[in-house]
């Protein structure tokens, strides 16, 4: 009900004549049609809708609107109660009078008048809008509804009278029309006028099949509501497509009709007073430049810069703007005064210059709507030099001469000239873009290392003054969530070292620098190290849906609210002649409605990409769906990427090989900036300490660990705070790290596990055992990895039998898990037991892995049991390649080498097995198994 009677109290324009700012209580005027009488049995209907009447009647006559509801609503629930339990009747008393007919409380066959002969409302004055920056001038008339009770009906008829005297005597009104699935016991909207005006009206919800018919002088137009479910529109139809829930009536005739009214409301003749400060501003943009373009930029700027924007809707403020010298003087303006301050300083510049209506968020529709002034919600400025038409939005912010031939994306609108004539602006990319990027990653030191990188953002127009906002206010830690915040959505999850925020007023374009620290972006696909490069297509989302026969005429509304270029280089190890350089090089200039770059080059060991996307929200014709969604699919599945040489070494050796030849200098004193920076923050102590254990310094990682916790602790950090202490042979200090861990989050099932093999590792068999059997014995999800745990605890304690017992029924539970295959493999290849068998289960969890480097590396134990040592050697150099190098194997691989006599190759590998696991070999040792 309140979103029913808001809508049309506020959808009216204009102004009354002896208007009050009293609520007036006067019977119900003559000329409505009364609603049927509220039926007792039907207000106490829990069934019934809650909305029992909702009656809407107008009256154009005489250049006046007066619009009557007739509202009554039951209370169904105590949030509903609430929602209603406090009258809200906001209204402009400037515009007209607020009449309360009638106001009582229906409690089944009983009626509570509720004003009695008095005045209970009191009347507020509330600028609701200034968060929006509007002043209004609404007065609301409040009163809290005593002794209003769930069950009750809450019946209100009220009337507003308006005349706007700027319209000289036309008159327009705007309803709304409620549909399906909302109910009413009775609800309609009514409009009426005289036989003799020329009142046009229209409808554009589907469905309504209703005629005027003439009666005692009067054309009268009633609509049963609700209408019945409006026709579904797909989400990326044009917005001409939307049908407007609404009625609209107007005696305007055509829109050269509204151009008559409007346009005089922005003579300028007079209005810059010579020798007034506004004249002065005027005479410095003369004596600047005297290219008129330049001036037109100029005075552009002062309008956006120097007025800030407030919406004046006070008095007769719906349509007639303020005097240019009175927003020079209050320095705040709306877009009438602003439109009118523009025009009037171009023109004296002797630039012609004319406003321009425009509606913005539903411009598409205007060519579709009754001629009237309530078809627009905006108004802004066409400068015409030698010809050329530039459309210029006072209420725009940082528009500099670069953007001077930008056009807004307003749709179609009407220019306040003669002829009259509406006018569709073109759809054309910005001048500048929105936001640039320049990013440059370094990935000399490894690919597999953090990259480096520095970013540039430099953003223009609305969102660098938005940005200047926090350069001027911002300080400190908030200064820095928000550098951090635009890296992050940038460049992902970063470590700063440096950055800085600026504002440029003359260009009006905000400026962050940031350098640090990322994940590396470099990811292993069918075992190749690749790079994603594209930066525009993952932004074009084209998948509409015209399955339904009803919908498949209707365009598709293509890419929009985008504006982007990216300039991204990335330095490599090696030449980039050996890398490759996949998908397309360049784009088309146009894809699903938005305009397109990109160019690739390669120099040293250097790759460059160049991009821009800019959504134009053209339309994509339904014949033509089907051709860009294809040629959208084909563009993303040629990804562009680049893929590092098939030799590039895997993880633990390019790591290893970046430790051996000091490269990670850079690394450490970007890590030690970035804690500089924020010493009481945990991330960057976490960070550098993920990055230490990740090139074997296991003491640093324990130290920042050890500060992380400290200042944050966490399950995470203090399990890889264990596996830190567990490289370095510290026994006791891992168990307490993974005892932390657990007592920190008792159901995490990662602590648990770790305890397992820790207690099955140091000879504590049972204790691992019993641990694991407690668990198995919950059941759920992590069902698997306890039952792997106790047949390894198991195992180590050389029950074969018992190992294989259970190893066997969780199989027989679930017979094609790769994981419980390969714990079978394992346990049979270490106790060197049922070796023909054991080589089946390997096989069959590599057949059923995604990931297979660890079944690949069970089997090249068997393999080696076997004494086959080319296939052991096989099966390790691919466990090798799809793991990037996990220890374990290489480990192995070192061993056969030995066994087979290649000394050189079998010292290399125990090499890097030393410095990534350095007591995997003690490990191993149990299994018989020595260098």
């Amino acid at each position: 009900m309140k979103r029913w009677l808001l809508g049309l109290l506020l959808a009216s324009a204009g102004a009354a004549v002896h208007a009050s700012d009293k609520v007036l209580y006067q019977p119900v005027p003559g000329w409505v049609k009364p609603a049927p009488p509220i039926d007792p049995a039907a207000a106490i209907d829990d069934h019934a809708p809650a909305i029992v009447v909702f009656d809407s009647q107008s009256k154009l006559e005489d250049g006046q609107l007066w619009s009557y509801v007739d509202s009554a609503t039951r209370v169904v629930t105590a949030q509903m109660l609430g929602q209603i339990g406090t009258l809200k009747l906001p209204w402009q008393p400037a515009h007209g009078d607020l009449v309360i007919h009638k106001l009582e409380i229906i409690r089944g066959a009983k009626h509570i008048d509720l004003v009695k002969g008095g005045n209970p409302f009191t009347v507020l004055r509330r600028e609701e809008m200034m968060d929006q920056q509007q002043l209004d001038g609404m007065l609301t008339a409040t009163l809290p509804v005593e002794g209003l009770a769930v069950g009750d009906v809450l019946h209100l008829v009220m009337s507003t009278t308006e005349r706007d005297p700027t319209l000289k005597g036309d008159v327009q009104m705007v309803a709304p029309l409620v549909s399906a699935p909302a109910r009413a016991g009775f609800a309609r909207t009514r409009i009426i006028w005289p036989v003799a005006s020329d009142i046009h009206w229209r409808a554009y919800s589907a469905g309504v099949d209703a005629t005027p018919v003439v009666a005692n002088g009067y054309r009268d137009l009633t609509i049963a509501l609700p209408l019945a479910k409006q026709p579904e529109i797909p989400d990326d139809a044009p917005i001409r497509f939307q049908k407007l829930p609404l009625i609209e009536a107007t005696s305007f005739d055509s829109w050269a009709a509204v151009v008559k009214v409007m346009a005089p409301l922005y003579r300028t003749d007079g209005l810059i007073a010579p020798g007034s400060p506004l004249a002065a501003e005027v005479a410095k943009i003369r004596a600047a430049d005297v290219d008129p373009l330049h001036r037109t930029a100029l005075a552009l700027q002062l309008v956006q810069d120097k007025v800030r924007y407030l919406a004046i809707s006070m008095d007769t403020g719906n349509y007639v703007p303020q005097t240019p010298a009175h927003s020079w003087d209050v320095r705040y303006g709306d877009c009438k005064a602003k439109t009118l301050l523009l025009i009037a300083i171009l023109r004296d510049l002797g630039i012609e210059a004319d406003p321009v209506l425009a509606n913005i968020g539903l411009g598409e529709l205007v060519s579709s709507r009754l001629p009237a002034a309530t078809a627009f919600n905006h108004i802004f400025v066409r400068a015409t030099i030698a010809g050329k038409d530039y459309w210029l939005d006072g209420t725009g912010m940082g528009s500099r001469l670069a953007d001077i031939d930008d056009v807004p994306g307003f749709g179609t609108v009407l220019p306040l000239t003669e002829p009259a004539a509406l006018v569709t602006l073109p759809k054309k990319a910005a001048a500048r873009p929105g936001m640039t990027v320049d990013l440059d990653l370094d990935n000399r030191a490894g690919l597999k290392l953090p990259t480096l990188f520095r970013v540039r953002l430099e953003l223009h127009g609305a969102a660098a003054e938005g940005v200047n906002v926090v350069v001027s206010q911002a300080v400190g830690e908030q200064r820095d969530d928000f550098i951090q915040g635009a890296v992050q959505q940038t460049v992902g999850e970063a470590q700063l070292d440096s950055s800085s925020l600026t504002y440029d007023p003359v260009t009006s374009t905000a400026v962050l620098q940031a350098s640090g620290v990322i994940k590396t972006k470099w990811q292993r696909d069918d075992r190749r190290l690749r790079q994603n490069l594209d930066g525009v297509l993952g932004s074009i989302d084209f998948t509409p849906d015209r399955a339904r026969t009803e919908w498949r005429d209707i365009p598709v509304l293509g890419v929009r609210n985008i504006s982007l270029a990216r300039h991204v280089t990335i330095d490599l190890p090696a030449d980039a002649a050996s890398y490759t350089i996949e998908g397309d090089r360049s784009l088309p200039a146009e894809l699903a409605g938005a305009a397109l770059f990109r160019k690739v080059t390669t120099a040293g060991n250097r790759i460059v990409v160049d991009e821009r996307i800019d959504g134009l929200g053209t339309e994509i014709a339904p014949g033509d769906v089907g051709r860009v969604r294809t040629a959208v699919a084909q563009a993303k599945g040629r990804t562009l990427r680049a893929t590092a040489p098939a030799d590039y070494p895997g993880y633990y050796f390019d790591i290893a090989a970046a430790v051996k030849g000091k490269k990670l200098a850079a690394y450490e004193a970007v890590y030690g900036k970035a804690i500089a920076r924020d010493p009481k923050g945990d991330s960057g102590w976490s960070s550098r300490g993920i990055y230490r254990a990740g090139v074997f310094d296991w003491q640093g990682a324990v130290d920042d660990f050890t500060k992380a916790i400290a200042l944050r602790p966490s399950v995470e950090l203090y399990l890889r705070r264990a596996a830190s202490h567990a490289a370095l042979g510290q026994d006791a200090r891992q168990l307490a790290d993974i005892d932390a861990a657990a007592d920190l989050d008792p159901s995490a099932d990662r602590p648990i596990l770790q305890r397992i093999g820790w207690q099955s590792d140091h000879g504590d068999t049972a204790g691992a055992i019993a641990l694991a059997q407690q668990h198995i014995d919950l059941g759920g999800d992590m069902l698997t990895s306890y039952q792997i745990g106790k047949t390894s605890a198991q195992a180590d304690g050389g029950d074969v039998v018992g190992a294989l017992a259970t190893i066997d029924a969780a199989i027989d539970n679930k017979p094609g898990n790769p994981s419980l295959l390969n714990e079978r493999c394992w346990v049979k290849a270490t106790l060197n037991t049922a070796l023909d068998s054991a080589l089946k289960d390997c096989t069959r969890a590599i057949e059923l892995s995604k990931y297979s480097a660890d079944a690949l590396d069970s089997r090249a134990l068997v393999y080696f049991r076997m004494q086959r040592y080319d296939d052991a050697i096989a099966d390790l150099t691919a466990a090798i390649a799809e793991s990037g190098g996990q220890p374990s194997s290489v480990f192995l691989r070192g061993i056969i080498y030995r066994q087979m006599g290649k000394t050189r190759e079998a010292a290399d590998d125990f090499a890097l097995v030393k410095l990534a696991s350095p007591q995997l070999p003690e490990k191993y040792a149990r299994y018989g198994l020595k260098p």
